[in-house]
């Protein structure tokens, strides 16, 4: 417990640094630090190998001993602070956190940092997504089909707001994520034979009748503007999910699992 530091004051400088991590993407971009909040997001930026810098922590819902145990074997060590009530209800930002945040250091998630652990990759590819909620259920999909990457292109949101980490319950730290603009990304996937398979609702076959067997990208864009015409003129197949009822368009997200799944269960797994 000697190792652990307090703060009580809320205009502390690294409080009000975390607090700025917290509520702004540019402090973020210009430190290349964020803030994980709650036990379980930890424990999984941890197994992803990220690099955690400080720990802060309010005694009322978690014991210093807990966080020790929390952050052994972490080399180089962080810095761990025991945080007064004021300050962890500025940094929280929902009831449920177990009383435990982190500041890690972001990664570049280059196109080149991905490597295919074999020739037929899985991959998702998601165009310009802006809400936050919709980025985490894609990657919470990801992770539970067990996804060989997901590249977003053109990224709109900071793929480390809060709320992109809160909503994919920590997988971000587990999934391999990589970013570019449409051109870039379409000529990464060609130079590796990989095919593309774009959700379009024009020149389509139904997904059951597509071969997701080999290297694959599905590509999704947005339910208000779909995917550009770059993504469709270099589309090996589009692919549509029938529709039954009176809409034509479902959230991105559950169309993105059902395309996965569908390619999971004729890789069988």
């Amino acid at each position: 417990m000697s190792n652990i530091k307090e703060i009580s004051s809320i205009h502390n400088p690294l409080v009000r640094s975390a607090i700025a991590l917290k509520e702004k993407s540019r402090e973020r971009k210009k430190n290349g630090l964020f803030i994980i909040e709650g036990l379980k997001e930890l424990q999984l930026a941890i197994k992803g190998q990220y690099t955690l810098k400080t720990f802060l922590f309010y005694p009322e819902l978690i014991s210093g001993n807990a966080v020790m145990e929390l952050v052994d074997g972490i080399f180089p060590a962080p810095e761990i602070i025991s945080i007064s009530k004021d300050i962890f209800q500025k940094l929280a930002h929902r009831d449920t956190t177990e009383g435990v945040l982190g500041i890690a250091v972001a990664r570049e998630h280059s196109l080149e940092s991905l490597i295919f652990k074999n020739d037929s990759p899985l991959i998702l590819v998601a165009e310009a997504p802006e809400k936050p909620g919709n980025i985490g259920a894609l990657l919470r999909t990801a992770d539970a089909a067990g996804l060989d990457a997901v590249i977003i292109a053109n990224p709109k949101s900071d793929l480390y707001n809060p709320n992109i980490i809160r909503s994919s319950v920590g997988c971000i730290f587990t999934t391999h994520i990589a970013m570019g603009s449409t051109p870039e990304i379409i000529q990464f996937l060609t130079s590796r034979q990989i095919a593309i398979n774009c959700a379009a609702l024009s020149a389509s076959k139904p997904y059951t009748e597509v071969d997701f067997t080999k290297g694959t990208a599905i590509v999704v864009g947005t339910e208000a503007t779909g995917l550009s015409e770059q993504w469709l003129n270099k589309a090996a197949q589009n692919i549509i999910i029938p529709m039954h009822g009176e809409i034509d368009s479902m959230n991105v997200s559950v169309s993105a699992a059902i395309l996965i799944f569908e390619a999971r269960r004729q890789r069988g797994s």
